[in-house]
């Protein structure tokens, strides 16, 4: 009996001390504060620093590419080259096109900032510019301020690596196209909320068709832990979306503000949030089959990075339920 009560008090210590920890280390809204620098970018032809615009501007752009990158000296350039390819030669087949790319220096100790600054300078800074943190803020606060800089009507935001083919916002563009059409039929018909969110869509990536090859290529440890992984996300935050971590997600523009002035989650499991909120708001998801090859210089460290993400789901459930984390509909 004595070792049960003293067990019973151990697990209550612990639940007291976690739940302390979960109201202690974060606060009830994310800061959207910027350092100064952060409000520039570098015109390379002109020399000088200009002003990003708010994001409370009228877009004035079809597209907007989000580019966070951390390190990414080596890998950038080649993403960056099939990307500009793309939207390059799709402007010069419809010259109402307009699009930028925002490559979001994460605050790295390499050539970053020095490779995106030679695409300003050969393609100008209407088309590319860069965004250097004063600061390592993790990949989702990287996306943050790019979307908070952007000046596109649909945002997309795509890994460094090259991983994903850029082609593949073709069937992006189609599925957010489809979900904004049927958010609008449904709109006309029922309730002032569904009116207010025809316009929010979000269009994921996915490999999800591919997790059968992965598994034969992975060790059983690590298989485990993506299935692991896969199944908390799905319990406790997520469900319907199979992939929630590929970095190559389209969003309207309306969407990409209210998400992600609302995203607490700043590191891997960034995504994750985004979804839970953009479920919370009822916003139209859907997920799309993309190619995708393994590129490496991976900056995910296997296992502890798995068990970080797996922490932080647990957390971004828990905080929204207690309420630790609020939700705002308006800014």
């Amino acid at each position: 009996m004595d070792v049960v009560l003293v067990l019973l008090a151990v697990v209550l210590v612990a639940v007291v001390l976690f739940l302390l920890y979960t109201f202690l280390t974060t606060s009830a809204y994310p800061n959207l504060g910027r350092h100064d620098s952060e409000k520039f970018f570098f015109d390379p032809k002109s020399k000088s620093k200009r002003l990003f615009p708010e994001y409370t501007d009228p877009p004035t752009l079809d597209l907007t590419v989000v580019v966070p990158a951390y390190n990414e000296e080596k890998r950038l350039p080649i993403m960056l080259e099939e990307a500009m390819d793309y939207l390059e030669k799709r402007q010069s087949q419809d010259s109402s096109f307009t699009y930028e790319v925002i490559i979001v220096d994460d605050g790295s100790s390499d050539q970053t900032s020095e490779v995106g600054l030679m695409h300003s300078e050969k393609y100008g800074t209407e088309k590319v510019r860069v965004l250097t943190l004063y600061k390592n803020r993790g990949k989702g606060g990287a996306v943050r301020l790019g979307v908070l800089s952007s000046r596109g009507k649909n945002i997309l935001f795509v890994d460094a690596d090259g991983a994903s083919r850029f082609s593949d916002l073709d069937k992006l563009e189609d599925s957010l196209n489809s979900l904004k059409k049927n958010a609008l039929d449904k709109a006309e018909k029922q309730s002032k909320k569904l009116r207010k969110l025809e316009q929010m869509a979000v269009s994921c990536g996915s490999r999800a068709h591919m997790e059968k090859d992965s598994i034969v290529k992975r060790s059983l440890f690590r298989t485990v832990l993506m299935l692991g992984f896969h199944f908390v996300v799905w319990l406790l935050c997520v469900r319907g979306i199979k992939d929630t971590q590929c970095g190559f997600k389209l969003l309207s523009r309306e969407a990409a503000i209210l998400l992600f002035l609302n995203l607490h989650v700043e590191r891997w499991a960034f995504d994750v949030d985004l979804l839970y909120i953009a479920q919370y708001f009822g916003i139209s998801v859907a997920e799309v089959p993309v190619e995708w090859h393994e590129i490496e210089g991976t900056k995910m460290v296997p296992v502890w990075s798995w068990l970080q993400m797996g922490r932080d789901i647990i957390l971004i459930r828990l905080r929204y339920t207690l309420g630790v984390w609020k939700i705002k509909s308006k800014f």
